[in-house]
């Protein structure tokens, strides 16, 4: 079983930047992957970006180019650094950690909205 932990979120006004982390433990496979999700009112939840423990990455394509996502093996940690931030992009942050078979545990969410 993994436990995913993330503090951060809150408000920022648009055009503004924030940093999630995600910090993992319990029994962690050495091969694995990490994403964040996001869920706004209304709307399925949605993958936002991803990152394989070998670092290779994918993005949605609504965030390509404003956000990157990236990891501390070392510290079994995932960060997702937000920049150019819209209103759309206001939802519930979710942290994920899966294997080759999807994803498996799950953070308890954070709330980032972007407003003025």
């Amino acid at each position: 079983q993994v436990q995913l932990v993330e503090p951060g979120g809150g408000l920022v006004q648009p055009g503004g930047s924030l940093r999630l982390s995600c910090a993992a433990s319990g029994s962690i496979s050495s091969i694995n992957v990490m994403g964040w999700f996001r869920q706004a009112p209304g709307k399925q939840r949605e993958l936002v970006a991803s990152i394989t423990s070998g670092g290779s990455r994918n993005y949605a394509d609504s965030v390509k180019g404003r956000f990157t996502i990236s990891r501390d093996n070392a510290k079994d940690t995932v960060y997702l650094q937000m920049n150019s931030l819209k209103p759309d992009d206001t939802a519930v942050y979710y942290c994920a950690y899966g294997r080759s078979w999807g994803y498996e545990s799950w953070g308890q969410g954070t709330q980032v909205t972007v407003s003025s």
